[in-house]
């Protein structure tokens, strides 16, 4: 029986030439499969029988849209999930579901093997292979562009020899990956740090510095999801994709940062999440709101090292599933509405309201109708600086106090 290759495809030149590249160099028959994670462009059916025409033996398409905004992003979000406090993980997040369908349609048409488009020196080849053996670990991995030396040179020169349905002489400058999630923008002049961006880097987000109107927008959580924008009920894809159009034509969620790869190298990148980081914003104030002081300074290293592991390919991992859990515990009360408004590149909340609240108005004014007891305070203070106290004294026994200096008041 002949061996058979699942091979993530997007419709482009590098994975159209890959079908029939792998097929010579390896004698395996190329199940082509793509996955809709919201990255638009071409449809589907179209992509599908592109596969077909280069030479794929199966075409498997899936809408895995829902299922990402469900399934991955609102974990994200329950995460506040950011690396190195900035980037909200479009690329780290949408591979684990794409191996997911990859995995499985390995298994549906007989695969040994699943192969990917991704180079050398990237984060996503990590993702790709580490999900794929932690879901299976007896299927072998396959990179065309690392492993089989197919460079764009070679992939154009393969298309235009064998008449290929796909455009060959169109080369965007930058690298592109996007979903509903955000859009990840590389390399081209951006390769100089010193460069500053050019508006054609941009998609998802309008200039800010003509903004519009000023748009403000209720978004309301049910432990840690939203379910409704300005009392519209919505699901989590359609909170994502409206906050997409409104944060976005607001300039929100434009990032520019050097970033540390997991390969080792310093890579610069931009980025464009304005749903993402709308939500983020307004997900965090309302756990500022619900979340005990203890519970929340935890869980603040928790999204740290959670984002890191996604980052690094291990969302199938077993501390990630452990931090999932936490998480996951910690949301429990985190349900109610924030009011955000949304301007000129920046999200800002200027309201919130929840039952879960912890705020207690009467403990917190300094009006009239005060409840907190003043008088507690006093032995709270003696007895939270104790041992500090203790501490001071000693050093001032043995001459290591502080030095005061001689200079006059």
């Amino acid at each position: 029986m002949t061996d058979r290759v699942v091979l993530a495809y997007s419709g482009g030149l590098d994975t159209s030439v890959a079908i029939g590249w792998i097929g010579e160099a390896t004698g395996a028959e190329v199940v082509a499969v793509a996955v809709d994670v919201g990255q638009g462009g071409e449809d589907l059916e179209v992509i599908r029988q592109r596969a077909l025409d280069c030479g794929a033996v199966e075409a498997y398409v899936a809408d895995a849209r829902d299922e990402f905004a469900a399934e991955y992003c609102m974990p994200a979000l329950a995460a506040n999930g950011l690396y190195q406090d900035a980037y909200p993980l479009v690329s780290g997040i949408s591979r684990p579901v794409i191996v997911k369908h990859l995995v499985r349609a390995a298994r549906q048409f007989g695969a040994t093997t699943v192969a990917h488009g991704c180079t050398g020196k990237g984060n996503d080849q990590v993702r790709f292979e580490v999900s794929i053996t932690s879901l299976a670990p007896d299927l072998k991995c396959l990179a065309p562009v690392r492993d089989l030396a197919l460079t764009r040179e070679k992939a154009i020169a393969y298309a235009e020899k064998h008449n290929l349905p796909i455009e060959t002489t169109k080369h965007n400058p930058f690298s592109i990956d996007q979903n509903v999630w955000g859009r990840a923008i590389e390399t081209g002049f951006l390769e100089d740090i010193w460069n500053a961006p050019t508006k054609d880097v941009y998609n998802y987000t309008d200039d800010p510095t003509f903004p519009p109107v000023a748009d403000e927008v209720v978004i309301t959580f049910d432990k840690g999801v939203p379910v409704a924008l300005d009392g519209e009920k919505v699901s989590p894809l359609q909170a994502i994709q409206e906050m997409n159009r409104r944060a976005g034509a607001q300039g929100v969620g434009r990032i520019d940062i050097v970033e540390d790869r997991l390969v080792g190298i310093k890579s610069r990148e931009v980025y464009e999440a304005p749903g993402a980081m709308a939500l983020i914003a307004a997900h965090r104030e309302l756990e500022n709101v619900t979340l005990e002081r203890e519970q929340a300074r935890f869980k603040r290293g928790v999204e740290q090292r959670w984002s890191e592991l996604v980052y690094d390919g291990q969302w199938f991992s077993p501390l990630k599933k452990n931090l999932d859990t936490f998480i996951a515990d910690t949301q429990q009360y985190v349900s109610g509405d924030i009011r955000i408004v949304l301007h000129g590149g920046r999200a800002t909340v200027t309201g919130r309201r929840s039952e879960q609240s912890l705020y207690d108005f009467n403990l917190a004014t300094y009006d009239e109708g005060d409840s907190f007891d003043q008088a507690s305070a006093v032995g709270f203070i003696d007895i939270y600086g104790l041992t500090s106290k203790l501490a001071a004294a000693r050093d001032v026994k043995f001459g290591n106090g502080v030095d005061l200096g001689t200079g006059e008041l």
